[in-house]
């Protein structure tokens, strides 16, 4: 890895495509904004925007509209898409991650595509932009143009999906086995972060089919060459995998609904014992609270028998509390 100080601010990659085809230049890290355009065809430039001197870079970047320059500055948490002058810029979700290990929060990519360019730019390192450059570089004869690299990156991030959800899918079978195990779990807790993932991803991935179906629905004028058969094919591969984030959404919910249902059975259980044992030590009660009252001439309270005849109405009492639930069907 290349770790001589940049020429360029924020600069994380940039490579040259020549222009007809052919294999891609990787830019060292003293490169300036000139070398990316020396041959002609198109570069692809990477940036990160915790330097504060990318927007000044940006700025000075020949070819690029106000709006466009904006979209990839900004630090909006929202998915965009927006197709204008045959340019294509915005925001796309994606997930981060670590040096050492791939994470499920999600982080944003902004870019911006024209024929001669695809500038992208991010505040976290991301998923599925560092898999897109290592295939990239194995098989570069793919890519002529730069709505190529759009598309091998929102594939990326299909697959990071795929990936994502075989995980939790993992993680629900688990939870599911403890759930209808015959010893009762509570597993909302486990389950939670879960269903919370679940549902944020699966809010920001119709945010992106929705709006991709905008841009494909642009007036050709407006589109860069190529954008529609492409927004095409990812659209097709986007909602393939929304169909699977609904249907594990719907298998937490009904794990949620199940756990919930047997909480709440074990508490009717509970509620159902404490109740008999009440209504059991309800008669002795009443027969201890007669004997003890402070008043004169109470039976059983002269002689040596009292304290039996006491405990044989208590005894007589549960037995006829027994007998009433039992010919009630409470028992």
């Amino acid at each position: 890895m290349d770790t001589l100080p940049v020429s360029m601010p924020g600069f994380v990659w940039g490579y040259r495509f020549p222009e007809g085809g052919g294999k891609p230049t990787r830019l060292s890290n003293n490169a300036l904004p000139a070398d990316l355009t020396a041959d002609g065809g198109f570069y692809w430039l990477h940036l990160n925007l915790a330097d504060a001197r990318v927007p000044a870079l940006i700025d000075a970047l020949s070819g690029l509209t106000d709006d466009a320059k904006a979209a990839l500055t900004t630090h909006d948490t929202h998915s965009a898409i927006t197709v204008d002058e045959q340019m294509l810029y915005g925001t796309l979700v994606d997930c981060q991650r670590e040096f050492d290990h791939e994470t499920a929060d999600l982080g944003w990519l902004h870019f911006a595509i024209s024929d001669r360019f695809i500038i992208t730019t991010r505040l976290q390192p991301l998923r599925s932009v560092e898999r897109a450059r290592l295939l990239m570089e194995k098989n570069p004869a793919k890519f002529t143009r730069p709505v190529d690299l759009f598309e091998l990156l929102v594939t990326e991030f299909q697959r990071t999906l795929i990936s994502i959800v075989m995980d939790l899918t993992e993680e629900l079978n688990i939870i599911e086995d403890f759930v209808y195990d015959t010893a009762p779990r509570d597993e909302r807790r486990r389950l939670a972060p879960v269903r919370r993932t679940v549902v944020r991803i699966h809010r920001h991935l119709r945010t992106v089919l929705g709006l991709m179906r905008r841009a494909a629905a642009s007036d050709d004028d407006e589109m860069p060459f190529g954008f529609e058969d492409v927004a095409g094919r990812l659209t097709a591969r986007l909602e393939t995998v929304d169909h699977d984030i609904y249907a594990l959404q719907d298998r937490a919910r009904l794990l949620h609904e199940e756990i919930d249902s047997k909480l709440s059975s074990e508490t009717n259980r509970h509620l159902y014992i404490l109740s008999i044992m009440t209504a059991f030590l309800l008669p002795p009660t009443l027969v201890t609270g007669f004997f003890g009252m402070n008043t004169a001439n109470l039976p059983f309270t002269q002689g040596s028998t009292g304290t039996e005849y006491a405990i044989g109405m208590i005894i007589a009492s549960i037995a006829l509390a027994w007998w009433l639930l039992k010919r009630v069907n409470i028992l």
